[in-house]
């Protein structure tokens, strides 16, 4: 108790290669196996307990309609008031407990995650979620792994900001987490979004509700089952399945509902914050409402930039884990002097690229997360080929019969404003739009004016000037501004992530800001001798 510890400065988990012939890819494929192997038969987790309804849906792998995963309990608003009421008989024990034994939970987790749950974890996004071994590593490995070490840093800086004192004065500042508990709302796309956002409030002191995407309940089981072997005590994160309107409606009606961590869609979290909005008069505080929504990222090529470059940005960008990415390339301007280079490597580029399994390692693009997303996308790809001034750069072509498969899709679009230049698609989709290289000006405020979103962007160009010019003319049109590199791959502590506009409340995980959003805190002031008379010396009227 009489000594003041440190949270272990975090470095990056270093990405493993998955070469042919490595330790790291032998040990992938062995637990791959074992869990094809393993129908598993997944629980909702509840103050503690595994929670079984009876009521079963089936998990699939989306790249194979036959290879059943498993099954899980569906659950109802009984049991998500029952997880609140876990959530609320827990907050005080976890509050109380001292910042170092919270955060000892995760920091286990993260060494736990870089051992051997690292091929449970990579296994599990790669049959449920469907990205290449190499997508899995960055995301459910390594940004999991920074997430778990670098939060309890981030917040240890938070507690270390205190206050000044004056002589005979004590002033601090007591960083409390939120007073109710916090709502996890988790995509399919990123497992370490889906571990990050319930497990950041929590270390934080909250206590929350965790509804995780549908499609991807399989994955989150085993986040859960690694924070129950790191020590996570019972009712701290609380793992609830469901319809989303019975969940929702149960939550944003509570008057202990303190806050939302969420990462998915514009609309829902518009109509999430009408619904707070509306029923404002009934919680105990004004709920904090976290989110990370869409986006229409966009690539802009100035004419000095190297072609070769900007078509390897824009085929990794684009095409890595199937655009299915919030911070995915979708939309791209290039000048009209570079286009032939930029269309002929994009074209040279993605013939080589292979579509298939996550299995098999050869394959770059693989499925899409579901039917719903693969129709939606396929609705975008069919409607493109109808539009007069759209050409077919690559791909268009498409197939369910096994998976959910979508060729990689370039479309030129002669008009900046068509549907596919302004929607966001999530899949693999890239429209491009050539422009006259005199009208860069022009084009930078299209650009700027084109998308409700402002999530990611890039810049590509030799010439600093232009650089500097494009950085002022898109302050607001994104929240990671890249700068001759590809939109995507932010990483924890190097680039914190988020977006403003309609692509969210750019709170920035993989950061102390993110963490500031779950805490309230309360100025405490101690005074030595106090007073012991209300009278000022002014008030002597003996002297002038």
């Amino acid at each position: 108790m009489n000594s003041r510890s440190f949270i272990p400065t975090p470095v990056n988990e270093p990405v493993l290669s998955y070469a042919p012939g490595s330790p790291e890819r032998a040990k992938l494929f062995a637990r791959l196996n074992e869990m094809k192997a393993k129908k598993v038969d997944i629980p909702m987790y509840i103050g503690g307990e595994e929670v079984r309804t009876g009521k079963k849906v089936e998990i699939r792998s989306p790249y194979d309609h036959e290879q059943l995963l498993g099954k899980f309990h569906m659950g109802s608003a009984a049991d998500t008031k029952k997880a609140i009421s876990a959530a609320l008989k827990a907050k005080k024990d976890w509050a109380r407990m001292p910042f170092q034994d919270r955060a000892a939970i995760f920091l286990k987790a993260a060494d736990l995650l870089a051992g051997d749950w690292r091929w449970t974890l990579n296994a599990a996004t790669m049959l449920c979620q469907s990205k290449n071994m190499y997508q899995a590593e960055i995301d459910s490995a390594c940004e999991l792994i920074d997430f778990l070490r670098f939060n309890p840093k981030f917040a240890e800086q938070i507690y270390e900001n205190q206050p000044q004192s004056s002589r005979g004065v004590w002033n601090r500042v007591e960083y409390r987490p939120l007073e109710g508990f916090v709502w996890a709302i988790t995509p399919f796309n990123f497992t370490a979004i889906a571990g990050n956002l319930p497990t950041a409030p929590a270390l934080m002191g909250n206590t929350v509700v965790w509804k995780p995407a549908t499609s991807t309940v399989y994955t989150a089981h085993f986040i859960m089952k690694l924070l129950i072997e790191a020590g996570l005590p019972p009712g701290v994160i609380n793992l609830v399945t469901g319809p989303a309107g019975d969940i929702s409606n149960t939550i944003l009606s509570h008057p202990d509902f303190a806050g939302v961590h969420f990462t998915g869609s514009t609309p829902v979290f518009h109509s999430m914050w009408k619904t707070v909005g509306e029923n404002i008069s009934k919680y105990k505080g004004y709920p904090r409402l976290v989110g990370e929504t869409g986006g229409k990222d966009f690539v802009l090529m100035h004419e000095s930039a190297d072609p070769d470059v900007v078509a390897t940005a824009l085929v990794r960008g684009a095409f890595e884990f199937q655009g299915q990415k919030c911070s995915a390339a979708s939309r791209a301007y290039i000048p009209a002097s570079q286009w032939p280079k930029v269309r002929k490597a994009l074209k040279d580029m993605l013939a080589t690229v292979e579509v298939g399994s996550p299995e098999d390692p050869g394959n770059f693009v693989n499925s899409i997360i579901d039917k719903r997303a693969y129709e939606g996308i396929v609705r975008y790809i069919d409607a493109a080929k109808k539009v007069k001034g759209n050409k077919i750069v690559f791909g268009g072509t498409y197939d369910s019969s096994k998976g959910y498969f979508i060729t990689p899709t370039v479309i030129e679009s002669a008009d900046p404003k068509s549907l596919t230049m302004c929607e966001e698609v999530f899949g693999p989709l890239l429209t491009i739009h050539v422009y006259p290289e005199k009208k860069w000006k022009e084009t930078l405020a299209l650009v700027d004016q084109t998308s409700p979103y402002a999530l990611t962007g890039s810049v590509f160009a030799r010439d600093r000037r232009v650089i500097l010019e494009a950085e002022r003319a898109l302050e607001h049109a994104a929240g990671n501004f890249y700068i001759n590199d590809k939109p995507t791959g932010a990483v924890v502590g190097q680039q914190p992530f988020g977006g403003g506009r309609a692509s969210g409340t750019n709170d920035k995980a993989g950061s102390l800001t993110n963490l500031m959003r779950w805490v309230s805190p309360r100025t405490i002031k101690e005074t030595f001798e106090p007073p012991k008379s209300y009278r000022y010396p002014f008030l002597n009227r003996d002297a002038v």
